[in-house]
């Protein structure tokens, strides 16, 4: 079964509607299944997305961009250093 990718902004307003759904009464079970999810889906989404706003989680995931950045700029900075290191231990 192939997935379906949801942008966080879909998994918001999904989760609004469950929580909808469950105010009036119906079970969580039945919810996920009404918003297309399964159950364990529901509980990662509200572990993962539970208070959050549609601008908090595009700015979340801003910073999700950046900090994969970063963390790349570093392991090449700690690559080069390394090679440095390794330049000059060969020279002595």
């Amino acid at each position: 079964m192939p997935r379906k990718g949801y942008t966080v902004e879909e998994i918001i307003s999904r989760l609004r509607e469950a929580e909808i759904l469950i105010q009036q009464g119906y079970t969580i079970g039945e919810a996920s299944r009404k918003i297309g999810v399964s159950d364990y889906t529901y509980y990662r989404w509200r572990h993962r997305y539970g208070g959050v706003g549609v601008d908090q989680a595009r700015k979340l995931r801003e910073l999700e961009k950046e900090n994969s950045r970063l963390k790349k700029l570093v392991a090449e900075l700690t690559i080069d250093n390394d090679i440095l290191k390794e330049a000059v231990r060969g020279n002595l």
